[in-house]
């Protein structure tokens, strides 16, 4: 008999934490975890219970704010949307070009 393993983001759900907290406690060895395929991070239920059970585990915070200044997010932005931005201003001077 097969056991269904658990996905990060299913666990991170039974814990009450980020998928990236989970991550990192995963790596530090808090929580039994293993890889598929050399990167998918799995976990047994059965372990994952226990653990929410003992909650000896210390978690950073269940939700974390941060405040980001208005050039953190204009740059941030621009990084993720460049190819949409290079994109629409070539757009631009297509059409003057073709109606000049």
């Amino acid at each position: 008999m097969t056991q269904k393993l658990l996905t990060v983001r299913d666990v991170a759900q039974i814990l009450d934490v980020s998928e990236q907290e989970l991550i990192e406690l995963a790596e530090q060895g808090a929580i039994p975890a293993y890889k598929i395929a050399g990167t998918h991070l799995r976990f047994r239920k059965e372990q994952i219970n226990h653990i929410r059970q003992l909650e000896h585990i210390k978690f950073k915070s269940k939700v974390k704010h941060i405040k980001y200044s208005s050039a953190e997010r204009i740059a941030d932005f621009i990084y993720f949307n460049d190819f949409y931005i290079v994109s629409f201003m070539l757009v631009i001077v297509m059409l003057w070009l073709i109606f000049k």
